[in-house]
């Protein structure tokens, strides 16, 4: 979990905290009113566990102080704003999160992307989407709306056509041998990939193994305009905004992008990833 992120649920917690000793009430007290476990005040307060809106709305009520329920909520909507739990986000399957990154891509004109075990979404294939998506509900346990969102994703992909807009990623080599279906979907994944390369709105570069690296790309994040950050957890995704994180990630972007192949090159790792694959 992200060091912020815990840090404002703890600041969160010691305000729930402080509202109940104000109120007299102690941590028995506060679960009875309320008719919780001792145990989930106690991770409340501690920020081991994050409230719902109705539970702070409950809380609020229990320690007389109802005209604080929207201080309460709005430190909530913070923290699920910039970071959101896919449990929420994909509770009713995966199209909902396809198409707000359809509306976030419309409004930026350049995105830069760092993807390290996987094809970037923009440049899948729709078996190669098909087949991540099938293994994401399963394993979340999520409604299997597998064909909505492999069609939205790939209608994302129309802004790869459009003049003006600026696609720059980079994909460490490895992403090219995670094979996650089956070899002749990674095969012509790959093909694509590498069709990809030469199109004037796009600049992918292959960071390939053994290349000297100032940093380790430790994991993806994508850069819309400087306008935000986002970057996936297994349980979380962050939508990062401040000026000094966004100046982060864009430093990690350029320092590996120092040792990034382009072009023919690029094409050359394509391929050997592709015939390492074995169709024979």
């Amino acid at each position: 979990m992200s060091t912020d992120y815990q840090s404002a649920r703890v600041a969160l917690g010691a305000r729930l905290r402080e509202l109940r000793t104000e109120a007299g009430l102690d941590g028995k007290g506060v679960a009875a009113v309320l008719g919780w476990q001792r145990s989930k005040v106690s991770r409340l307060e501690l920020g081991k566990q994050t409230p719902s809106s109705a539970d702070l709305a409950a809380w609020a009520q229990a320690v007389g102080r109802e005209d604080l329920a929207g201080e309460l909520k709005g430190r909530l909507v913070g923290l699920e704003t910039q970071y959101r739990s896919w449990r929420r986000q994909l509770a009713g399957g995966h199209r909902a999160r396809q198409e707000l990154a359809i509306a976030e891509t419309t409004v930026t004109q350049t995105i830069r992307g760092l993807e390290v075990a996987r094809v970037p979404g923009l440049f899948q294939t729709a078996d190669y989407a098909r087949h991540t998506f099938e293994a994401n509900s399963e394993f979340r346990q999520i409604p299997r709306d597998v064909e909505d969102a492999v069609r939205t994703r790939i209608r994302r992909q129309d802004a790869l056509y459009e003049p003006g807009r600026r696609f720059r990623f980079l994909v460490w080599e490895g992403a090219l041998h995670v094979v996650t279906c089956p070899r002749e979907v990674m095969a012509a994944q790959l093909d694509r990939l590498a069709g990809l390369i030469g199109l004037d709105t796009i600049e992918l570069g292959i960071v390939p193994f053994g290349a000297q690296l100032r940093r380790a790309p430790t994991h993806g994040f994508w850069i819309y305009d400087r306008r935000q950050v986002i970057v996936e957890t297994i349980s979380t995704e962050m939508w990062l905004d401040d000026e000094e994180t966004i100046a982060l990630y864009e430093r990690a972007w350029d320092w590996t992008a120092e040792a990034a192949v382009y072009g023919p090159q690029a094409r050359r790792l394509i391929g050997r990833a592709r015939a390492s694959l074995d169709l024979s």
